[in-house]
């Protein structure tokens, strides 16, 4: 299944205020895996940035103001998601300003049908404790030393990262690398293989067989040869 782990910067905290949208960064994962594909932009706000908002992840006016407005993004940003669930910590917040945005250029909105938050899965799983995503982050071993700023990008994959721990996905794949590797280990370290329909014709022909039959018998009274004859070239037990 594809999923679309996103997360947002902006200029406040209300976009029916007057905040807008600056930053969106999307990390695509398929069957809880990260795929290595993501979407990252800055957008142009046509505002200023609050010194509170600039503390926080340090985007100027200055900087947004090269960057292409929401309108010239919109097309790329809602192909990359596609049709996919949104993964998004406290989702609220961040699909008000996306469809703030989607309603400003006459777009459909994002439904909230599509939302997955972490931050009510983490509300259920961690009850009465603090689950902002450095909490996550700490609690998972997910080493977010770079995070000494929000950042949309960043922010999106330490998220899928606490998203696969969060749901038992990571857990679950440990489970099955762990029975993959008993397999080998009871199995001569060889990997299970899958049967095929219509077996491969033989490439040991009979005559190959009794030349090497022939030669066994030349090696002496109990040749190792005579552990695996019974098993790989159909010799007799007078041989074994």
């Amino acid at each position: 299944m594809r999923e679309i782990v996103l997360d947002t910067e902006t200029t406040g905290l209300d976009p029916l205020r007057g905040d807008r949208l600056v930053e969106i960064g999307c990390v695509e994962i398929f069957n809880r895996m990260p795929t290595g594909q993501t979407f990252h932009r800055h957008i142009n706000p046509q505002r200023d940035m609050p010194a509170e908002a600039f503390a926080v992840h340090g985007l100027s006016t200055e900087f947004l103001n090269t960057k292409p407005l929401f309108a010239e993004v919109a097309d790329e940003f809602l192909e990359f998601i596609g049709e996919a669930p949104l993964v998004i910590h406290n989702a609220s917040f961040d699909i008000s300003f996306i469809n703030a945005e989607l309603e400003r250029i006459q777009r459909p909105i994002i439904a909230r049908e599509r939302l997955v938050d972490t931050l009510l899965l983490a509300r259920r799983k961690h009850p009465g404790v603090s689950n902002r995503l450095d909490d996550l982050c700490s609690r998972y071993a997910i080493d977010n030393s770079r995070r000494t700023r929000h950042g949309a990008l960043l922010d999106a994959e330490l998220l899928a990262e606490v998203y696969i721990d969060l749901i038992g996905a990571r857990q679950s794949q440990l489970i099955l690398a762990a029975e993959s590797r008993d397999t080998r280990a009871g199995a001569y370290g060889d990997m299970p293989r899958r049967q095929r329909e219509v077996p491969l014709a033989a490439r040991v022909t009979e005559a190959d067989r009794a030349a090497h039959r022939e030669f066994v018998l030349t090696l002496g009274d109990k040749p190792i040869w005579n552990d695996f004859l019974n098993d790989f070239l159909g010799a007799s037990p007078s041989l074994a």
